[in-house]
């Protein structure tokens, strides 16, 4: 692949990371341009892989060191989505915001964010685990844990209560969810396919969704179930043995990019 056509390649999601990183299209736009510029001046060639790390490395560089005009342009729709997103990615401490946009928008690894911000993989953990509890702090709200394992289920309210969220219950069953429902609605709802009794987690989220509108992230050790590719499938799916930092950005993500969107829709049953 070509110098040239690797950058343009990897245009579109600079240009997206460039916008969420400034709060509008305009400001985005005028990083990007001067990205360009700066690797017209300086040589800068990449080809494939290389070259989208290399234009988000350029663009940081350049993002930390021209104070270009950030203002934000007048927003027609000011309490839409998309700018509620902008307000609280504004408030975030500057390289933990983009620690998290380049993994939950732009999935880079910690190894990647580490190379493209210039910081050890340590450090780049710790800035994605710092934006996940000032997401939390923005975005507080109340979880439904749907597990039967209560180990699991102890390491998930630890987690959770961690991050700043509230476990209102946690359910063994599929009735024992729903029933948990009815009592209080949740912000989010953690569950697992296979419960106690036999019964489908799966299942109980559908319940849940046909009468809430709640993000839902399954943790499971049978990501096969849902993963066929035949039929509406989780945004947030979390293999177990899960790792701890990985639920934690996923829980950011969740509750950050549009909270209600998430599967809107009731999945179809296992089997």
């Amino acid at each position: 692949m070509t110098h040239s056509v690797a950058i343009a390649d990897s245009l579109p999601p600079v240009r997206r990371f460039a916008r969420a990183l400034t709060g509008s299209q305009e400001g985005g736009d005028a990083y990007v341009l001067a990205t360009l510029e700066t690797m017209a001046e300086t040589g800068q060639r990449f080809n494939g892989e290389d070259a989208r790390r290399g234009l988000f490395t350029t663009l940081l560089r350049v993002w930390e060191t021209v104070p270009l005009n950030r203002a934000l342009p007048n927003d027609p729709h000011p309490e839409g989505i998309a700018r509620a997103a902008d307000r609280s990615l504004e408030r975030m401490t500057p390289r933990s915001r983009v620690a998290f946009l380049l993994h939950a928008l732009e999935g880079f690894s910690t190894a990647d964010i580490a190379f493209i911000m210039g910081v050890d993989q340590a450090e780049a953990a710790a800035l994605q685990d710092r934006a996940g509890r000032e997401i939390a702090a923005m975005i507080s709200t109340s979880v439904l844990i749907i597990e039967d394992e209560p180990i699991i289920a102890v390491d998930l309210e630890a987690l959770v209560s961690d991050l700043g969220h509230k476990v209102i219950e946690v359910a063994r069953t599929r009735r024992e969810a729903v029933a948990a429902i009815a009592r209080r609605e949740p912000g989010l709802v953690l569950a697992d396919i296979r419960l106690a009794d036999g019964s489908s987690g799966l299942d109980a989220v559908n319940d849940i969704l046909g009468e809430r509108n709640v993000p839902v992230i399954f943790i499971t050790a049978y990501p096969e179930q849902l993963l066929t590719g035949e039929r509406p499938e989780p945004t947030f799916l979390i293999t177990k043995p899960f790792r701890t930092a990985v639920l934690k950005a996923i829980i950011s993500q969740a509750l950050f990019f549009d909270r209600r969107a998430a599967l809107r829709r009731p999945l179809a049953a296992v089997g």
